[in-house]
């Protein structure tokens, strides 16, 4: 089955987040809503992505950092309030976006599990997937990225209204010393995958992340409203504002599977096949277009080493599931396991969990 470059690169991208995630949560004191190390207590902060120390915890050093610099620094926004209200971080008295942040004692001891985990899941993805496979593909990923040229976060940004994945902005950020060289994987993978999503969506009404995992699925006939998140591969939080997009510009409809039924259905509107057809196009055309700037033999490449990994898109074939079965006391192994893996990541402001959880 061949898959297109964006689904290839989020589902890498998917996978390695799942697992250095799972392996945070074992090594770090934590809670979530409805899981933690023992039932009443809360030992750490609440439990968080790997996207959250990419797009804040990194630049929180001893001294602090204000609000301002975090973002030029990141050259995205965090979820500033949820990571205060989660127990990472404290403001210090300021104004407006001049204050100062700094890391709190759990905050300190989260950077310091998260720091080593970039080497160790790569170092496992080289053990398992060999050492052949993940060079070339880290090769490709910056041959690419060195012909870029904005400035991109070090991972996928909070999606935003709309669920775009909005780019630097108009201000081009603070400009840090980059050697692609000592990015981790989830780094490379996250510029090149958002590169093809502000290009894609630059001539969208739709982003891609909604037309990758809910347009992609849905058909005239209709599909269950519940078994979506199993068939996009996120979650139902996610499916529910994607659904409310779509409906809200009649792409799509939801209603009873049979009159009187409390069983909800999802259906393409006329509009919606439009939509379905308009986002294959434009992926085609992106992919195109890429082949032609960054050299065939660079994209083949990359599509290449991707393939190796990802495989069949399922649980059952794909090997990028080897790795991402959770700890017994983790909270994914507490919920259904996945089919498929997301064909764009849903990253949300609720900790920004790849699959958004």
């Amino acid at each position: 089955m061949d898959l297109p470059l964006p689904t290839l690169l989020s589902q890498a991208l998917v996978a390695f987040t799942i697992e250095f995630d799972n392996e945070f949560e074992r090594r770090m004191p934590n809670w979530t809503t409805n899981h933690s190390p023992a039932a009443g207590t809360r030992q750490g902060p609440w439990l968080v992505s790997l996207a959250m120390w990419s797009n804040c915890m990194q630049f929180v050093g001893k001294d602090g950092v204000s609000i301002r610099e975090l973002e030029n620094l990141a050259r995205t926004k965090t979820n500033l309030n949820g990571m205060e209200r989660w127990g990472y971080i404290v403001f210090e008295p300021g104004l407006a976006r001049d204050r100062l942040i700094r890391a709190t004692p759990q905050g300190r001891q989260a950077q310091e599990v998260w720091r080593p985990l970039f080497s160790v899941i790569e170092d496992r993805w080289r053990a398992r997937f060999g050492r052949n496979a993940i060079d070339p593909l880290r090769e490709s990923l910056r041959a690419v990225i060195t012909q870029i040229d904005v400035p991109l976060p070090d991972c996928l940004p909070i999606l935003g209204y709309g669920l775009f994945s909005s780019g630097p902005g108009r201000k081009a950020p603070v400009e840090r010393k980059e050697d692609l060289s000592s990015l981790p994987l989830s780094a490379l993978l996250s510029k090149a995958l958002l590169a093809f999503a502000i290009e894609f969506e630059r001539g969208s009404d739709l982003s891609l992340a909604i037309c990758a995992n809910v347009v992609r699925v849905l058909d005239e006939k209709g599909a269950r409203v519940r078994d979506l998140p199993l068939l996009a591969g996120v979650s139902k939080e996610a499916i529910s504002v994607a659904m409310g997009v779509l409906r809200k510009r009649r792409i799509a409809v939801v209603e009873p599977e049979q009159p009187g039924s409390r069983t909800k259905v999802a259906r393409l509107a006329p509009k919606g096949r439009a939509a379905q057809d308009a986002y294959r196009k434009r992926l085609g055309s992106i992919e195109e277009g890429w082949t032609a700037r960054f050299r065939a033999k660079t994209i083949r490449k990359l599509s290449n080493a991707l393939e190796r990994l990802v495989g069949e898109p399922t649980a059952q074939e794909s090997p990028l599931f080897r790795g991402l079965e959770p700890y017994p006391d983790g909270w994914r192994a507490s919920v259904p396991k996945p089919v498929t893996l997301p064909h764009y990541p849903m990253v949300l402001h609720r900790g920004g969990y790849p699959d958004g959880s």
